[in-house]
Parts: C-alpha cells; structure tokens; sequence
C-alpha cells in the first residue's frame, strides 16, 4: 500500500523549476530517513537526494549536485525536492521513500511516483 503522497510533477521548459512534495502524514513510524529516486522502465532505479532527519545531513546524487536541495516542512509530516534548472534528461518518474529502524528491523514507506517532463 502506497503511505507517502507525491504530488507536484508535471511539465516544465528547460531551465526551469519544479518542487515536489512528499505527504507523510500516513506513516506509521518515526521517519529517520527520506530520499528522493526516480527510474525509467528498464534502468536501474537512481538515488537523488537523501536526507538523515536526525542529523539533518543531505547527500545528493553527482548528477543532481547544486541543482536539487531535499528538505523538510518544520510544521507538518512533508518533505520536498525543490529542483531547479531542470534539463530533458531529468524527464522521468520521481519517487518519495522514507525508513526507519523500529526494534532492529527495517521499516519503509513509498509512494506512488510523479511524473516530471521536460521539454520546450
């Protein structure tokens, strides 16, 4: 079952910006990790941004360094991917996940994926 909700995905020219949200609030368990990942059909699913909340550390995949910031509503159970400059190749199907270690096991959570088109 899908517990994350992406939305915010759609088209956009080259150079352009989209930020997508990422709705928690139906998890179940303390988030301690989110990342951002998006996959074409047939390719290897790539990690984009990844974000420790506990630590608040960020990490980002090379393709995306300086042009994709993951962060965090201080208010509410949502997190984004603010991206910007975007370029035809970033056209793809983006992905929220979050997890957590609950009593040593592996807790996930996914979403259902948004779709982002760039073109002119």
């Amino acid at each position: 079952e899908e517990q994350l909700v992406e939305s915010g995905g759609g088209w956009v020219q080259p150079g352009g910006s989209l930020r997508l949200s990422c709705d928690a609030s139906g998890v179940t368990f303390s988030i301690e990790a989110v990342d951002w990942t998006r996959q074409t059909s047939g390719q290897a699913r790539e990690l984009l941004a990844h974000l420790n909340i506990g630590s608040g550390s960020a990490t980002y995949g090379d393709s995306v360094k300086g042009r994709f910031t993951i962060s965090k509503d201080n208010a509410k159970n949502t997190f984004y991917l603010q991206m910007n400059n975007l370029q035809p190749e970033d056209t793809n199907v983006y992905y929220c996940g979050a997890a957590a270690f609950v009593r040593g096991e592996l807790r996930q959570a996914w979403g259902q994926g948004t779709q982002v088109t760039v073109s002119s």
